[in-house]
Order: structure tokens, then C-alpha cells, then sequence
């Protein structure tokens, strides 16, 4: 046998999968993830994209064509102003949209400090867990009332009437929903810190906030990716449940929530015009969870071959 009868593998014809390719591939077993992931991806350039298409205003009052069912002109109806219900539903997902991202960052961000910190450093779990039972077992949509009625007029005095309201709403929804990140985080961490990989770190000398960057976070990061993708389905929950209670954005901001309120009183006259914003959140909020499914079981460690 000769040298060249000899096939001596190389590192072009062996190439090796990534854990991205993994995740990814796993994800896309996920047929219900897959079928979210299509339909938030739609509604995102729906309610971005589309403005350009359909450049109706969605302020713009037309008497003469109010209440109508829908039709060429208007695809979604108008409502009892003559407003167009498409360009106000494109112009309500992208509030909505940027509430339930802002207020997931917030809730994820200080769900993930307490978790960590709790889980880490043992002097400080019965403290940190005492204040998260407490957020737990506060009545949280009469305290979201509470707090928007006495900060109200406040931040909208300060920052405008829009804005004001848009930093109160963020900032409350993400202030009291941070309580089950912290659990899953903290249960994780306390998982993982008795890994020996942990052990040979602690004895290196390595700081502790270089282990917990360098290897605590990087363990607990599926459980913080998936409370990520469901903080937004409960954001978005959350503001249109304070919309709907005419205690959201003002009637000239309009979000899906707050549509829903406006057209309630028209239900039987115009029902279009809480069909539509229903819809869009019943399917952003389904597509976000079937995203956050996927992802849970696309980084469970034990679907991942390496």
C-alpha cells in the first residue's frame, strides 16, 4: 500500500458543529417555535414596515367615514372618529412592542442581580429572598394602580404627557415582575456553584465577581434567555390590562391595549375594532411563549450533542 492510498483526514474534511449550529438545530425541531418565531417576525415588520405601506396617518379624524366596517380604503374598519383601525394598530404594536421589551430588560436585569447575589453569596439569600417573597405576595395589579395614580401626573408634567407615562408604565411593570427570574436564577446558581469546575476556580484565587462573570452567568444563561421571552408576553399583558383600565397611554397614543378600551362602548356597533388589537396581542403574546419553549429545550443540556 502506498503513501497515497493512505487518506489522512485533515481539518477541512473534518469539520466540527458549533454549539450555535446546535441550538440552533434544536430549535428548529421545535416546530411550535419555529411557527412563533415566524409569527413575531411578521408582526415586527408589520407594525415597522407597514407604516410605509399603509401611510395613513393614524391620528387623522375623517367624520364622514366613521364607524365603518372594513373595507379597500381602510382593511381594519374606523372607528367612532373616522380614524383609520389599521394605522392605529400598527402605531399601538410599536408602543406596545417597546413597553414589553423596555419592561422585560428591567424586570430581567434586577431579576438576575438578586438571583445571582442570592444564590452566590449565602450571607445575603435569606435577605434577598425575604424581600422577593414579599413582592410575591403583594396584590400587584391594585399596586400598579396605586402607583400610577400617585406618580401619574407627576412624570407627565416632567417629561410630557407620552413620555411620562411611557417611563412610569416601564418602570413599574418591570419593578414588580422581576420575582420569578430571581427564583429560577438563584436555583440555578445554587446548582451550579457546587460544580467542581467552581471549586477549581475558588482555589486558583480568582475573584469573586471573575467567577460569577466567567462561569456562574454563562451557566445560568437559558434560564435568563427563557424568562426574558415570557417577561415580554407578560409585559405586554400588563400594559393592556392597565390600558384597558383607561389608566395607560392617553387616547392620542394609542396602544393595542388601550384600543381595546376605546372600543369596547362600540362592541356591538363596530365589533372589528376590538377584534383586531385583541388578535394582535393574543398572537404576539402565543408567538412569544412558543419562542420561549423552544429556546428552553433548544439550550436544555441534556437535547445538546456536542
Amino acid at each position: 500500500m502506498t503513501d497515497a492510498a493512505i487518506a489522512v483526514p485533515t481539518a477541512a474534511s473534518t469539520p466540527t458543529r458549533s454549539v450555535l449550529a446546535d441550538i440552533w438545530r434544536q430549535f428548529r425541531a421545535h416546530k411550535g417555535g419555529v411557527a412563533g418565531l415566524i409569527v413575531f417576525v411578521f408582526i415586527l415588520l408589520a407594525v415597522y414596515v407597514g407604516p410605509y405601506i399603509h401611510t395613513v396617518a393614524p391620528n387623522t379624524i375623517n367624520v364622514r367615514a366613521r364607524n365603518q366596517w372594513p373595507s379597500l380604503a381602510h382593511p381594519f374598519g374606523t372607528d367612532n372618529l373616522g380614524k383609520d383601525m389599521l394605522a392605529q394598530v400598527l402605531a399601538g404594536g410599536r408602543i406596545s412592542l417597546a413597553v414589553g421589551i423596555t419592561a422585560m430588560l428591567i424586570a430581567v436585569s434586577l431579576g438576575t442581580l438578586v438571583g445571582v447575589l442570592s444564590g452566590y453569596l449565602r450571607r445575603l439569600d435569606g435577605p434577598l429572598m425575604r424581600v422577593t417573597d414579599l413582592f410575591l405576595a403583594l396584590p400587584l395589579l391594585p399596586l400598579l394602580l396605586v402607583i400610577i395614580m400617585l406618580f401619574r401626573d407627576t412624570l407627565r408634567a416632567a417629561f410630557g404627557p407620552e413620555t411620562g407615562i411611557f417611563i412610569l408604565i416601564v418602570s413599574v411593570i418591570g419593578i414588580t415582575s422581576w420575582m420569578h427570574t430571581a427564583r429560577i436564577v438563584r436555583g440555578d446558581v445554587l446548582a451550579v456553584k457546587s460544580q467542581e469546575f467552581i471549586l477549581a476556580a475558588k482555589s486558583s484565587g480568582m475573584r469573586e465577581h471573575r467567577i460569577i462573570l466567567r462561569h456562574i452567568l454563562p451557566n445560568v444563561l437559558s434560564s435568563i434567555m427563557v424568562s426574558a421571552t415570557l417577561g415580554i408576553a407578560s409585559a405586554i399583558i400588563t400594559e393592556s390590562a392597565l390600558s384597558f383600565l383607561g389608566l395607560g397611554f392617553p387616547s392620542d397614543f394609542p396602544t393595542w391595549g388601550r384600543l381595546l378600551f376605546d372600543g369596547a362602548n362600540f362592541l356591538q356597533l363596530t365589533p372589528s375594532r376590538v377584534l383586531w388589537p385583541g388578535l394582535a396581542i393574543s398572537l404576539t403574546v402565543l408567538s412569544v411563549n412558543y419562542i420561549g419553549d423552544a429556546i428552553r429545550d433548544a439550550l436544555d443540556p441534556r437535547t445538546l450533542k456536542r
